[in-house]
């Protein structure tokens, strides 16, 4: 059980006002688990929350078939992380190398879309309300500067949406976008949680990797807290070109 030592004071507080605007009593919620830092500490976060609010709380793992082994050790540490926190895992696969071929996609657009209808299809079946992902303040800076690099219109710049529709009756929602890497690192770290590293995360060939290893490091040099600039910026675009 989740104590109050175990949780950063002054993170906890931002993070459940924060979920409290996404997140609603008698909710039936699905978390995206890949088993990386930032999903299962959403998942711990939500697990300690649910029982607070009242709401259902089940996670769903895609296999996506390209790492061979690496993505099966992957999942099968979702499956014990789930057995040992007493949450009901989905598990599916997909193949996203056909996904890309039948859609003209790269194998990173291709395994994207085969998640997302992964995640269509279990929330149906299950009948949630939210499907909760693991995005965090960090990663809307990097989406922000990704997309000023391909060059985007002012709607592209609001880069990650803190809600949008999944499906007919379903919501995706970010309860992490208010904290950054750093502090989703320092709460896994607290409550002794482990996680898996997807080892893609660190090859440059992928220009999202470049962006979080090279480029925003070298604006940090310069402004401290770029991040939480960008992200604050994107907050302001998605804002005015809601209205």
């Amino acid at each position: 059980m989740l104590s109050q030592k175990s949780f950063n004071a002054a993170v906890l507080p931002i993070m459940r006002n924060f979920a409290a605007k996404l997140i609603n009593r008698r909710d039936i919620v699905l978390v995206g688990l890949s088993g990386g830092a930032d999903s299962v500490c959403l998942l711990h976060f939500l697990q300690y929350l649910a029982k607070e609010k009242h709401f259902a709380l089940a996670a769903v793992h895609v296999n996506h078939g390209l790492r061979g082994k690496a993505a099966l050790a992957d999942q099968q540490f979702c499956e014990n992380l789930c057995a040992q926190l007493g949450v009901e895992l989905f598990v599916k696969k997909v193949d996203a190398r056909k996904v890309a071929q039948k859609y003209d996609l790269s194998p990173e657009h291709g395994a994207r879309k085969a998640r997302y209808a992964a995640y269509q299809q279990v929330a149906k079946k299950w009948g949630a309300t939210k499907l909760a992902l693991g995005h965090h303040l960090d990663d809307q800076a990097e989406t922000f500067l990704l997309n000023l690099l391909r060059g985007t219109k002012a709607q592209g710049l609001a880069g990650i949406p803190l809600r949008r529709p999944l499906c007919a009756g379903v919501e995706i929602v970010r309860p992490l976008l208010c904290v950054t890497r750093a502090q989703v690192e320092k709460y896994i770290a607290q409550n002794k949680l482990s996680y898996v590293t997807d080892q893609t995360n660190f090859d440059d060939v992928y220009r999202r990797n470049w962006v979080r290893q090279t480029l925003l490091p070298l604006l940090e040099q310069k402004q401290p807290k770029i991040r939480e600039h960008l992200a604050q910026f994107a907050a302001e675009i998605a804002a005015l070109t809601q209205k």
